[in-house]
């Protein structure tokens, strides 16, 4: 091949402007090309999602040696480009490397191998609730935080469950040969304990608190709901609830519940199974009104349900009725609790959601100034597939954030030492360059969640690296959501270890005040999340990012080996931290050695 071509997609030389764009945005395009024989044409070929049939072809303008043109989508959803060159005794193509990642691309000899650039085009761009923009969050399981009662007594415990002896004891199910749970695990904790702590959680720093479901369900999860329109029995009372709310409020703070709409419980007053509810259910007749809300296989025993979980029948989110009561109709369940001062919502397995149905859900929310609507979505949301259909999440219109899984896998793999420094700060460039820039400065951070291994424990009891992975959490863009009892030593595997009762008798008083330190930091820092982030590298054992808004900068760094060391002026890749800061960073930080596994902060450099 005698064709070098140069472009790389996280440079505004190339590409600008960088990363998602409004729909009618010109984006211009730049790429540099040298060949041995003559060239002929470079062509830019631009395809929307699902219309590949159909692609944009235009011949580009040369200014030896660039070719540039420009390109504008008329409407919003997913783009993806690459480039051709023909030169008089060649043809060959220029896309991303595989993987779909962004900056810098690589030569494909056939049209087929070729992966194409991803641009990302929204209907307009999101409005963010300053309250969220500027929050640090904190994730209760409910039943594990606090029992507020005065003699500690659990309220309305369930049938066929069982109530710990002592609130060390580690979480554990009863199972059958099946593995289905058959009696469910209850600590106890309820809204009164949520409300006692709110000392405590505003003193860590926690401006946001985000519930799991709180809802009358049979399970200690409440992800199988009995009745979104009552507090589970449990947890208090519909009085407890708007105490709480209140306290929330009179405290600084912002609340946020779990909505789980895509299933219910097989117990459910929708479902019935077991007749526990006085209404007539859909397994007990097809001419229940609740008949339609499922989908049945061969009536009444066999039925869709969530992943197979027959404890969680799926219920059909394009049945107009189940439309109107969880958003559509006046008293629906979205607009009862929202009515009652909830400030947003997180969706639980937005993948299974139709796009019409989030619509649906922030169409009812944004009629309450000030909301904000997270989805639950594990991969990069802004290309999601789920079941053979592209999702639109992020396009205008349905979800503002998504809980930051992929940032979370990053941090983790940088630590460990399974990512290498390179290769975390072209999967963070290429999240960057692929969401909306509201999505991208304001998802919902985490390092943990109840559906996750604790963090301690994935890094081994390993301390440094915690130290580590809490300034990540804090220091890059997002909402930053801590787990409950993170900060407080908790260990623990896959559900249920990492659900254990809060350690308010022995936590981890150190563990505590780092996380406050951190909680602290971010607080006095809110403006990052409006400021220039451009992250960098160290040669093979160091990562780090700047901020810079106004006369206010900000420079992190970590050394993510496990040996001490100095930095050299060869070590340093800064592509996309600007200009005027690249000679700033090098003069601050050349010379300087690195404890292993440490991380600095330095301000103002």
């Amino acid at each position: 091949m005698s064709i070098v071509i140069e472009y790389d997609s996280f440079q505004t030389t190339d590409k600008e402007p960088f990363g998602a764009v409004e729909k009618a945005t010109k984006v211009d395009f730049q790429i540099k090309v040298h060949a041995s024989d003559e060239i002929q044409k470079v062509v830019l070929h631009v395809a929307k999602d699902g219309h590949w049939d159909t692609e944009h072809q235009v011949v580009m303008d040369l200014k030896n040696p660039y070719f540039y043109t420009d390109f504008v989508p008329k409407s919003s959803g997913l783009y993806f480009y690459y480039f051709e060159v023909k030169t008089l005794n060649e043809r060959c193509f220029y896309g991303c490397i595989d993987g779909g990642f962004g900056g810098e691309g690589t030569i494909y000899n056939n049209r087929r191998d070729v992966q194409m650039y991803q641009l990302t085009v929204v209907d307009h761009v999101e409005s963010i609730p300053d309250w969220y923009k500027h929050g640090v969050a904190y994730q209760i399981f409910v039943d594990r935080f606090n029992n507020g009662n005065a003699d500690k007594h659990v309220n309305n415990p369930k049938p066929n469950s069982f109530i710990y002896g002592r609130k060390t004891d580690l979480p554990m199910y009863i199972r059958n040969k099946k593995q289905e749970v058959v009696r469910w695990d209850f600590y106890g904790g309820n809204l009164l304990g949520i409300e006692q702590k709110i000392p405590y959680l505003k003193q860590l720093g926690v401006t946001v608190i985000y519930l799991s479901p709180i809802f009358e369900a049979m399970s200690n999860h409440r992800y199988d709901t009995g009745d979104y329109l009552k507090i589970d029995p449990m947890l208090g009372t519909l009085d407890d609830f708007d105490s709480l709310v209140t306290a929330i409020h009179n405290a600084g703070m912002h609340l946020i519940l779990d909505g789980v709409f895509n299933h219910v419980g097989v117990n459910s007053r929708y479902f019935n199974q077991s007749g526990y509810y006085d209404t007539v259910g859909a397994e007990q007749s097809m001419d229940s009104p609740y008949y339609p809300w499922f989908t049945f296989t061969k009536y009444p025993k066999e039925y869709d349900s969530w992943w197979g979980v027959t404890d969680l029948p799926t219920v059909n989110k394009s049945n107009p009725d189940f439309q109107q009561f969880i958003y559509g109709a006046k008293d629906s369940v979205i607009d009862y609790w929202t009515s009652r001062g909830v400030d947003g919502w997180r969706l639980d397995v937005a993948d299974e959601l139709p796009d019409e149905f989030i619509m649906g859900i922030r169409r009812s929310l944004d009629k309450y100034p000030d909301r904000i609507l997270i989805g639950e979505v594990w991969e990069d949301a802004s290309h999601k597939m789920a079941y053979g259909r592209r999702r639109h999440y992020l396009e205008g219109g349905m979800l503002q954030a998504v809980m930051n899984y992929p940032l979370r896998k990053l941090i983790i793999r940088v630590l460990t030492g399974d990512l290498r420094p390179s290769e975390w700060w072209l999967e963070l460039m290429t999240l960057k360059e692929n969401y909306p820039k509201t999505t991208f400065n304001y998802n919902f951070n985490n390092i943990g969640s109840h559906d996750t291994e604790r963090i301690l424990t994935l890094l081994h009891g390993n301390r440094e690296w915690l130290e580590q992975a809490y300034g990540l959490l804090f220091t890059l863009p997002g909402v930053p959501c801590l787990y409950y009892g993170d900060e407080a030593g908790l260990t623990g595997g896959k559900d249920p270890e990492n659900r254990a009762y809060f350690p308010w008798k022995s936590a981890d008083r150190a563990l505590q005040n780092t996380v406050t330190k951190w909680y602290q930091w971010r607080k006095k820092h809110s403006w990052i999340n409006e400021a220039k982030f451009s992250p960098f590298y160290l040669g093979d054992y160091g990562i780090g990012f700047t901020y810079c808004k106004d006369d206010k900068k900000i420079l992190i760094v970590l050394n993510t080996s496990i040996n001490p060391h100095e930095i050299h002026a060869n070590d340093f890749m800064l592509d996309t931290v600007p200009c005027v800061l690249c000679s700033e960073v090098k003069k601050c930080l050349i010379g300087k050695t690195m404890e292993k596994s440490s991380i600095e902060v330095i301000e103002d450099f």
